[in-house]
């Protein structure tokens, strides 16, 4: 059996560059991703509280 060996061949520098923007910009797009998450887990935690203290609060008065 012939196996045919293929050479690999190296990015150019133009290549290189479009990859590493590239991958700048999906690191961007996931950090806004991951601090809409969070705002939005903190709001909720926040509005639980909030309920939960007014829940205790009519407790005690009661």
């Amino acid at each position: 059996m012939d196996y045919e060996t293929h050479e690999k061949l190296r990015p150019t520098k133009e290549e290189r560059e479009a990859k590493k923007e590239q991958a700048r910009k999906d690191a961007e797009k996931a950090l806004i991703a991951r601090k809409k998450a969070d705002e939005a887990f903190r709001a909720n935690f926040e509005r639980l509280k909030a309920e939960r203290r007014a829940r205790e609060s009519d407790e005690i008065k009661s």
